[in-house]
């Protein structure tokens, strides 16, 4: 028997590294969701609903009426079937992007719109959920957060296919909808503008500004001054049954603000909810 035990150690092992190999059985997909993420179990990926999506209004997102509009129209023009483009949102953290898409589904979910987040490194899972949401009735935002790339980035390319570089063509009640703190999507570096051994080194300047260029719509966010801030602020004291903006609390946000270095919607949603705690907690 101790002569079979280290040849029994060893097929156990390999039937380990098999079934990490084999198919797993996904969950089944609940379609009555509004939202989902996707997630990946093993090899596989699937689509995991999202119980409670958070609920904003757009009437709640302040300062960027000019973005808010623009993406309002033409989410509606995808929801009743018409030409639609996918969108990228850059700019300063905080000023709403992630928000405003958000605040979408809240605003059509009752004309079929639904929203699927992706993570930036299971976008080469693109086809697959494509492939998934076809078949459905439904009208699908794909939502990719927060997205920047390196030059040798997978994900990169195949986000670049799915925008219009394929061959099978876009799914019809599909739009990609991204955020980026930065426009070009890809790091750019000083020596790309200097000498180079390159015959066409502006090529490589436009690779990696292709990515951004293939999406239809651009909307550039910029962080708020005093006066638009404070109104934020004013909007989400309301919201918490505080409705009187006094120069003591005026000068509780801006000290808010000034202790996190930026003057944002994101600043001023956490401020009122701080000043409206303490208030409630103090009677």
């Amino acid at each position: 028997m101790n002569e079979l035990t280290p040849l029994l150690q060893r097929a156990e092992q390999l039937i380990a590294r098999l079934e990490n190999l084999l198919p797993t059985a996904t969950p089944e997909i609940d379609w009555s969701a509004h939202a989902w993420r996707w997630r990946k179990q093993g090899h596989q990926g699937y689509l995991q609903a999202v119980a409670h999506p958070r609920h904003i209004r757009l009437a709640d997102l302040q300062g960027i009426d000019r973005q808010k509009n623009v993406l309002a129209r033409n989410t509606l023009q995808f929801v009743r079937g018409l030409p639609a483009n996918n969108v990228l949102l850059t700019g300063s953290r905080g000023t709403g992007k992630s928000s405003l898409i958000k605040a979408l589904l809240a605003e059509y979910a009752s004309e079929g719109l639904r929203l699927v987040e992706v993570e930036k490194n299971d976008l080469v899972d693109l086809p697959d959920i494509a492939e998934l949401l076809s078949k459905r009735e439904e009208r699908f935002l794909l939502f990719c957060d927060d997205l920047s790339f390196e030059s040798d980035d997978p994900s990169y390319k195949a986000l670049k296919v799915a925008l219009d570089g394929s061959i099978a063509g876009a799914a019809d009640n599909m739009l990609i909808y991204a955020t980026s703190n930065r426009r070009h999507l890809m790091p750019e570096f000083m020596s790309e503008n200097m000498e180079s051994d390159e015959i066409r080194p502006g090529d490589t300047v436009e690779e990696k500004i292709a990515l951004s260029e293939r999406f239809g719509v651009w909307l550039s966010f910029y962080p708020f001054d005093q006066d638009e801030y404070l109104a934020i602020v004013k909007h989400w004291l309301v919201h918490f049954g505080i409705t009187r903006m006094t120069p003591q609390v005026r000068q509780a946000a801006l000290q808010w603000a000034l202790g996190r270095g930026s003057r944002s919607g994101r600043v001023a949603w956490q401020f009122a909810r701080d000043w409206a705690g303490q208030k409630a907690l103090n009677g």
